[in-house]
């Protein structure tokens, strides 16, 4: 494909369901906070402890300050969750699901705390003066006022000055002081606004306005505000850190919330900008923070897992920023378009409806890699991130449609609306189940009910049971009313992948349960994955015999917990092989990205900067690593010779998933071409499908070879490449090199048989006279015998 031909663009594009009262259109004291774990603001660090130790595998150190890693993290960089926990269970709670609208609740007393290892609340918002708020302290504040009197577990904790959410939350951190709790700010309905103590939602802009002006530039001033706001907030409440749930920071036009548009869709061009100078301002603020308070307050991110959003967030330049990321690998099909498929798959099968008719399978750039599944977005984040660094995103509700034609029981047919919900923006969307199958259902903007097929995984086993809840009235729902048609439940072994279809109805609704959820947990097990992450916990079933109906519960937690308990400790390392264990301050970056639907084939320039206090000769070779979520047909447009040196994943499409991690790429100065001190080269580079950020970078020059200080390493010495030494930085700087013996071969020296010469790490032993062959060019058969690493 030409690049002036446009990719294709399937949008899957999402609300994620995040039901709250009164919410229209969406699918979605500092001392008292001391005391109670164990600190007080100002107090001194712990500087006794050599915390460089206990740092992440590339995780960015703020300058000068000695962060206290070792509070979380243990020294091989792996957070320390228990002797039970090896891997995370990260639960998003809810502030809306309070029962005071009659639906049933589900409080900080029903979370089953001996399972978790995270809570995430949600959700906090940026107000309109750009501070982290949870909206007005009173009785009816879900967060901090609201009481429930008589219901068991929920007595407040007196010792603390606020009450609602916030109080039990800690009241349990107490009994269970290894699970943490981190703030989370945005989510689909509140990202571009928020909603205000009478239920309406207030169009501020949120963090669209709050972190890029409208003429795309980052908006420092607003940033530094929220950035100190999140700082006092966890201080207060006793968060162990933020969550940030922008969605999204992408230059595709028209992502996120369709109310959002107007504010966003302007600020296009210098979103991602914005986003990363956001991530670095709260990383080095709650650094410096957890350094004057002793402990190590945690920064994350909710990151899409669609191919197309990822497309337009260029390399996802921020992941160095958190200690983690929780994948949203959800929302990947859903009535927001025509085509049938699962909500959460973990593999492609070469079969996607949506992928297909936008020729994804059959345009030979791609590879036939498909991308809306767990598996694919994995690898995308895996590609700059050590594998303990993420978490695969599960959800604990169905999507669904009706009036299903075409596909195997309902599995990649289609199901096209002749009219969409209020206020969604589409011209165009599906057939979205509605009614006893859509339980978890949202408003639109006209105050209809927008068809969605969203329902509590409870909800869902009841309708596989053939079972009407008791509690369907509370929904809406008249009494007396009975199922239509059976729910008849299928499995995709391919895609791990469950659903009910309902013949008579024709409806399908995707689901998860203990098979899928048991298969995605020995998969992150296997890969060494960090844990999982759920949307919500209010979503898990259990079985009540006494009234002979699933209600909320802890299956699939407990699932993942019995899962992971006896794991092996997930995988530090970002790199597959050993880097060098000295590096060099030369810096890339990748820049100038087309916007949105002009972004293809993904084009960046590639800026190289040698900071350091060496010459980097002609011939200099650049090695680095990028991620096999884009085939292995990079290259560039520039003359420096791009290759793929060893590939990941080599076979057509990615049905069952993708083989390896990594695609390893050579480029080299052309011959004639030295980068002094100080000085920069770019050139164009294009790939296919995205890739976030390349890592584990290596430059080799004179028969040494570094790592670049920017890939951020644990335990790595920076040096400046003309003999002295640059310096220790804090654990984060990254590769290095090792001296050669043999001298380093020259293009214009003659060599005869038997000389003996080192290069890019190697040495090499001439079989006859050569003169200017590179050693590693000449093949197995050629002049030079490698000799091995030196």
């Amino acid at each position: 494909m030409s690049s002036s031909v446009s990719v294709p663009a399937p949008r899957s594009r999402p609300p994620r369901t995040r039901t709250r009262a009164g919410a229209v259109f969406a699918a979605t004291a500092a001392a008292v906070a001391g005391l109670l774990l164990g600190t007080l603001p100002g107090s001194p660090s712990h500087a006794a402890e050599d915390h460089t130790s206990c740092r992440p595998d590339g995780l960015y150190a703020t300058p000068g300050v000695d962060v206290p890693y070792c509070t979380v993290y243990d020294t091989a960089g792996r957070e320390k969750m228990g002797a039970d926990h090896q891997r995370r269970i990260i639960g998003y709670f809810t502030g809306w699901r309070t029962g005071a609208d009659g639906t049933p609740r589900y409080l900080a007393s029903d979370i089953p705390w001996d399972k978790v290892t995270h809570i995430n609340y949600a959700f906090a918002h940026v107000d309109g003066g750009n501070r982290l708020s949870v909206g007005p302290d009173g009785p009816g504040n879900a967060a901090t006022g609201m009481t429930w009197p008589g219901v068991a577990g929920a007595e407040m904790d007196p010792a603390l000055p606020y009450k609602g959410h916030f109080n039990l939350l800690n009241k349990f951190k107490k009994q269970h002081p290894e699970v943490r709790t981190l703030v989370s700010v945005g989510g689909w309905a509140e990202t571009g606004g928020y909603f205000g103590p009478d239920g309406e939602r207030v169009d501020s802009g949120g963090f669209y306005t709050m972190a890029t002006n409208a003429d795309g530039s980052v908006n420092r001033a607003g940033i530094d505000t929220f950035a100190d706001s999140a700082v006092d907030f966890i201080r207060k409440y006793g968060f162990n850190g933020v969550d940030i749930d922008y969605e999204y920071p992408t230059t595709m036009k028209d992502a996120g919330n369709p109310l959002d548009r107007s504010v966003a869709n302007p600020r296009r061009a210098g979103l991602v900008k914005g986003y990363a100078a956001l991530m670095k301002t709260l990383r080095e603020k709650l650094d410096r923070a957890g350094a004057a308070d002793g402990k190590h307050y945690m920064l994350t991110v909710a990151a899409p897992s669609s191919g197309y959003l990822l497309r337009g967030m260029e390399t996802f330049q921020v992941q160095k920023y958190l200690d983690y990321v929780n994948i949203m690998s959800y929302d990947l099909h859903g009535a927001w378009n025509e085509y049938v498929g699962p909500n959460a798959s973990l593999y492609d099968d070469g079969r996607d409806g949506e992928l297909a008719q936008a020729g994804v399978y059959t345009t030979s750039q791609y590879g036939g890699i498909g991308y809306l599944n767990t598996d694919w977005a994995y690898h995308y984040f895996r590609g700059s991130m050590p594998a303990g660094r993420i978490n695969i995103g599960l959800p604990y509700y169905t999507r669904g449609w009706k009036n299903v034609t075409g596909g195997t029981d309902g599995l990649w047919g289609k199901a096209a609306a002749t009219e969409c919900p209020a206020g969604s923006g589409l011209t165009k969307c599906g057939d979205g189940a509605v009614g006893i199958d859509n339980l978890w259902h949202d408003k639109d903007t006209s105050g209809k009910e927008s068809p969605a097929g969203s329902n509590p995984m409870w909800h869902a086993k009841n309708l596989e049971k053939g079972i009407v809840g008791d509690y369907v009235d509370e929904y809406g729902l008249p009494a007396g009313t009975e199922l239509t048609g059976t729910y008849e439940r299928r499995y995709s072994e391919t895609l791990t992948a469950p659903w009910l279809w309902n013949e008579r109805k024709r409806v399908f609704l995707s689901t998860e349960d203990e098979q899928s959820v048991n298969a995605k947990a020995d998969y992150v097990v296997d890969k060494g994955i960090g844990g999982t992450m759920v949307w919500e916990l209010a979503g898990d079933y259990g079985w009540n015999e006494a009234r002979g109906q699933y209600e909320t519960g802890d299956t699939l937690t407990t699932a993942m917990y019995e899962k992971f308990r006896t794991a092996a400790p997930y995988g530090a390392q970002r790199a597959n092989t050993d880097m060098p264990d000295r590096a060099l301050d030369v810096d890339v970056e990748f820049g100038q990205f087309a916007l949105g639907d002009s972004n293809y084939p993904i084009s960046p320039r590639l800026r190289i900067t040698n900071n350091s206090k060496a010459t980097l000769p002609g011939g200099t070779e650049f090695r680095f690593d990028y991620a096999t979520s884009a085939p292995g047909n990079a290259k560039d447009q520039s003359g420096f010779g791009t290759t793929i040196v060893d590939s990941g994943h080599t076979r057509t499409g990615n049905t069952g998933g993708l083989d390896g991690d990594f695609h390893r790429v050579s480029l080299k100065l052309p011959a004639w071409q030295t980068l002094a001190p100080g000085a920069s080269v770019e050139l164009d580079f294009v790939y296919y499908l995205p890739v976030s950020t390349p890592s584990n970078w290596t430059v080799s020059f004179d028969g040494m070879t570094y790592g670049l200080a920017g890939d951020l390493t644990r335990g790595v010495t920076v040096v400046d490449g003309d003999g002295t030494d640059g310096g220790t930085t804090d654990g984060g700087a990254s590769g290095g090199g090792e001296q050669c013996a043999a001298p380093s071969w020259d293009r214009a020296t003659a060599y005869t048989g038997g000389a003996t010469v080192s290069w890019n790490g190697h040495e090499w032993k001439a079989q006859w006279w050569t003169q200017g062959e590179e050693p590693g060019t000449t093949g197995e058969w050629g002049v030079w015998q490698d000799l091995g690493t030196c």
